[in-house]
This record gives structure tokens, C-alpha cells and sequence, in this order.
């Protein structure tokens, strides 16, 4: 029995909800607290004409099933509704929780609050009955502009839990299909345990390939300003199989802050696994149009390739590799820790495609980042019209067998534009392209690498590439650039280079690093302190 049954079971028993907090992954990183609520227990109301007149003073439990009724049913567990959305509709007036029986539902839920009310709103969960699986099944279902099998519009404290999300496909140009869609503004809401996937736009528009073909499978924006989303955690879910054209599996856009994205496992999709965004007009005012002040931590993210997908197949011969698994694209004052992000296209990019504009204040720690095609780690403008990067840390990554291509992006692809930016105690170890650091662009300013471990297949012909020059040897690199002058050429000894990236004992990576506040900030990828060896150095890498 899961720890989710049996507290959902033991609080029918007595009638107390328990809010089930999300374990997170280091201590620089908290979720919103709440209150516990006190719904009426559902054998008490079990034959009432209505869940709410078994307590005054209880936030009630509203039943949903396959074979329910909406207009004999009285929402009861022995005498269910049919629709999610009439249970939905009675909650959001008491606050409670609306448990969907196992089964297929062809229907989709709305919810809609008040901007700016935030603060008022009742705490409201629909979800998965316990050991059981609702499905809302979108096969069928007609897609209208921006369409979504569950629909969160400036709501607060609303919880979704344990559904499964499908089959919600169009074939129409400029039709947006989304699994969970949150928009708008609104506090505290919550997206947990969900599976997410078969969520798609097919269509194959004339002229240009970007044009028209969008999808997500969980998608935040927020589009109000100066009211943001905020207080948001996205926790435990499968995103997965998804047909997105030119748009993101997990993505968070606009006036979106506070937020954790933390434990979720996004796989096999066409385009971008976790996207955060900014600068792409989502709030009315740029002030607030950056996702920032989050974190996402924990996530595993496997397969976001655009190899195969239309929207960029059509322009290249032997397809786009541009898909990041975790990509920030124009946020700001955000935390990338404790991830695995493998065989991708991209593993990590912080990056902002919009001139002028800076991605900046992200710390990029303890991640795994192994075997994605293109590269390890991305920065900068991917071209000299983008914007930059800047300000920025990336420390205690173990980034491995990148550039699986061969075609010479290397483990770390600084691209136009990095200002003041922070490199240090990361393991980078290369592919059979031997290249490591790959920089092309002079406008690369007061950036400081070192302390870093780097290996190559062949050391004699390890290569990096600074600020255009190529330079073949490790010593003639750190002469040439004026990098890494503390750093280490040498085997890491991972126990197993194919599939386990701790350290063997005696490694030269381990308690090796720099002292580093932000590194030691947080656990390693297997959540031990950093930096508490007899010489208070953390080791190179993600593990200790």
C-alpha cells in the first residue's frame, strides 16, 4: 500500500484530510506550507442527499464515477455523479475534495476563480480514488484555440492528483492541445502524481514549419501582471510520448514564481522536456515576464529529441538536434539541482533566444548529465541575434559522454554572448570527439572556469575551443585561454562508465573541488553533504 492509499484511507476513516507534502530534495528548496483541513468522512455521508450536510463546519468529499448520475446522483460514494465538472463545480463553492472512481471519463474540467483572489479561495483537490486510476480520455474531444483536458483559469489552492491524461490530438493548424493547462494568475495550486501522455497536434502546415503546430502536456503561463502564479508545485508526474511541434513538454512561461518542479520523470517526447521561460510577451507587462525564484530539482528527463519532429525535420537533412531535456530560456534567480537529464538532444541549456535579454541568476548543481547528442551543458545565444547569459553558476556536475554526434560540441557549449558567469568543481569527460569545451564566440566576458576535472579518450588529442582558438593538449589550453589553471586532466573512475557515475574509492575527483557555498548548500545526487571531508573540500562532480 502506498503512503498515499493509506493516509487517503485513514482520513475517511476520521474525517481529516491530510495535505500530502511533496518530499523534496535539499533543504534550499521548501513547498509552500498549508493547513490541515477537516472534510466530513465519507461513511457519514455516504446516504445524505447531499456530501456537505454530514458536518457544518466540514469541507466535504464529493464521489465521480463512470456510472454515476449527474441528476439522480447526490455525489455521495454510494450515489456518485457522472461528471467530473459537476463535482468540480459543487466543490469550488465548499472547498473539499472530489475523488474520481477508477474508469474511463471522455470529458475534460474547467476550473475558474477570481484574479487576485488568492487568499480566499478553499482548498479544493479532485484526484484518483485511491488504488484506483482515473483516466479523462481526450479521444475524440474537439480542440478549439487553445484546448486542454484540465483547465486551471486564475485558480488557487487546487490540487490535481493521480489522473491519468490522454489521446487529446488534433490534426488543425494553430489548435494547441494541453493536458494540464494553468493560466492566468492564482496561489498554491498543485499538480501531483499525474501521468500525462498521447497529447499531440499533427498537423503539417504550408510555408513555414514552425507555424501552427503546438502542444504541450503541462503547460503554466501567466498571463496576468502584477498578479503572478505562484506558491506552484509540479511533483511526481509522467509526461511522456507527446507530439509537440515546436513547443515543450513541462514548460512554465511568463509571470510565473515560487514554484518547485521537482521529481518528475518526462520522457520520449518530439521537442523540449522542462522549459522555463521569459521575454515572450505572456504578461502584459514586461516587468513580470519572467518565470523566476524556482526551483526544479529531482527531475529525470530522458529522450526530448526534434530529430524526428516535422516542425524542424523539414529545414535540416539529417534532422534538428535542438531539444533540451531541461532548457531555461529567458528566466531568472533559479535553481537546476539534483537532475538526470540523458540521452537527449540537448542535456541542460541556459539559454535566451530573445536579443537584448539575459537568462541570468541560475544555479546549475549536482546534476547527471550523460550521453545527450548535440552536448552536455549549453549557454549563450545559439546565434549572435539571441540574448545572453549571465551571472550565472554552474558547479559539482558530473557531464560525461556528451556529443554523442561526434560533431564537436563537446561536453560544454558556451555559444554568444556569457557574461560573469561561474564554472567549477564539475567532472567533464569526453566523447570520441575528444572535445570538450566548445566556445566559438569572442563575446564571452569575465568568466571564471576552474577547478574543474576534464578527460578525454585521448588525452593527447583532448581538445577546447576558447573564444574561436583551438587548442589540442590540456597544457597548451590552459596557457592559451588563462582557464583552469587549478584544474585536473585525469580519469574520474566512475564504478561504471556505462551506467554508474559515482566515484570509485581513490578517485581524483573525490574531496578534490574548491570550497563552494553554493555547492555545499544542497546534497549530492545521492543526498549526502558536500563538502564535510577532513579537508572541507567537496568532491568533483554530482556524487560525493
Amino acid at each position: 500500500m502506498s503512503a498515499y492509499t493509506s493516509l487517503i484511507q485513514a482520513n475517511e476513516a476520521t474525517g481529516a484530510e491530510t495535505i500530502v507534502e511533496i518530499p523534496l530534495l535539499s533543504a534550499s528548496i521548501s513547498t509552500p506550507a498549508e493547513s490541515s483541513a477537516s472534510p466530513a468522512s465519507p461513511a457519514s455521508n455516504a446516504g445524505t442527499s447531499s456530501p456537505a450536510a454530514a458536518r457544518a463546519d466540514a469541507k466535504p468529499y464529493y464521489y465521480v464515477a463512470p456510472g454515476g448520475s449527474d441528476t439522480t446522483g447526490t455525489g455521495s460514494k454510494s450515489s456518485p455523479w457522472k461528471t467530473v465538472q459537476r463535482a468540480a463545480d459543487a466543490a469550488m463553492k465548499t472547498g473539499g475534495t472530489v475523488y474520481l472512481r477508477g474508469g474511463v471519463y471522455s470529458q475534460q474540467l474547467k476550473l475558474a476563480g477570481t484574479p487576485g483572489a488568492a487568499g480566499s479561495a478553499a482548498r479544493l483537490t479532485v484526484a484518483s480514488y485511491p488504488s484506483e486510476t482515473a483516466v479523462l480520455d481526450g479521444k475524440g474531444l474537439s480542440v478549439q484555440d487553445t484546448g486542454s483536458l484540465v483547465e486551471l483559469h486564475n485558480a488557487s489552492r487546487v490540487t490535481v492528483r493521480g489522473l491519468e491524461l490522454r489521446n487529446y490530438k488534433t490534426a488543425a493548424s494553430g489548435s494547441v492541445p494541453i493536458g494540464i493547462y494553468v493560466h492566468g494568475s492564482g496561489a498554491g495550486v498543485r499538480l501531483l502524481d499525474n501521468k500525462v501522455h498521447d497529447i499531440g497536434n499533427t498537423s503539417s502546415p504550408k510555408g513555414s514549419d514552425l507555424a501552427g503546430r503546438d502542444a504541450h502536456g503541462i503547460a503554466v503561463y501567466g498571463t496576468e501582471a502584477p498578479a503572478s502564479i505562484s506558491d506552484l508545485t509540479i511533483s511526481g508526474n509522467e509526461v511522456c510520448n507527446l507530439t509537440l511541434g515546436s513547443s515543450e513538454a513541462l514548460v512554465l512561461n511568463g509571470n510565473v514564481e515560487k514554484f518547485t518542479v521537482a521529481n518528475n520523470h518526462v520522457h520520449d517526447n518530439d521537442n523540449i522536456g522542462i522549459d522555463v521561460i521569459g521575454f515572450e510577451g505572456t504578461s502584459p507587462n514586461a516587468k513580470y515576464d519572467q518565470a523566476r525564484d524556482g526551483a526544479i530539482a529531482g527531475n529525470l528527463v530522458t529522450g526530448s529529441t526534434s530529430v524526428r519532429n516535422p516542425s524542424y525535420g523539414r529545414k535540416v537533412p539529417n534532422g534538428s538536434y535542438s531539444a533540451g531535456g531541461i532548457y531555461i530560456d529567458g528566466g531568472r534567480d533559479l535553481i537546476v539541482e539534483r537532475n538526470r537529464s540523458e540521452s537527449n538532444d540537448i542535456g541542460i541549456e541556459i539559454a535566451s533566444e530573445h536579443g537584448g535579454r539575459s537568462t541570468s541568476g541560475i544555479v546549475v548543481r549536482s546534476n547527471l548529465v550523460v550521453r545527450n547528442a548535440l552536448t552536455g551543458i549549453a549557454m549563450g545565444g545559439y546565434d549572435e541575434e539571441r540574448g545572453s547569459t549571465t551571472g550565472s553558476t554552474i558547479t559539482g556536475n558530473t557531464v560525461a559522454y556528451n556529443d554523442t554526434l561526434e560533431w564537436g560540441t563537446g561536453q560544454l557549449y558556451i555559444q554568444f554572448d556569457t557574461r560573469d558567469n561561474v564554472i567549477r568543481n564539475n567532472i567533464f569527460a569526453a566523447s570520441g570527439s575528444n572535445v570538450l569545451i566548445d566556445n566559438e564566440y569572442t563575446e564571452n566576458t569575465r568568466n571564471t572556469i576552474d577547478h574543474n576535472l576534464y578527460f578525454a579518450p585521448d588525452k593527447n588529442a583532448a581538445v577546447w575551443i576558447w573564444k574561436g582558438k583551438t587548442y589540442t593538449g590540456f597544457a597548451a589550453y590552459r596557457k592559451g585561454s588563462g582557464n583552469d589553471a587549478d584544474s585536473l586532466f585525469a580519469d574520474p573512475q566512475f564504478v561504471d562508465a556505462n551506467s554508474d557515475y559515482r566515484l570509485k574509492s581513490g578517485s581524483p575527483a573525490s574531496a578534490s573541488g574548491t570550497p563552494d557555498k553554493i555547492l555545499s548548500a544542497a546534497p549530492d545526487l545521492d543526498g549526502k553533504p558536500r563538502g564535510k571531508s577532513a579537508t572541507g573540500k567537496p568532491s568533483r562532480g554530482a556524487y560525493e
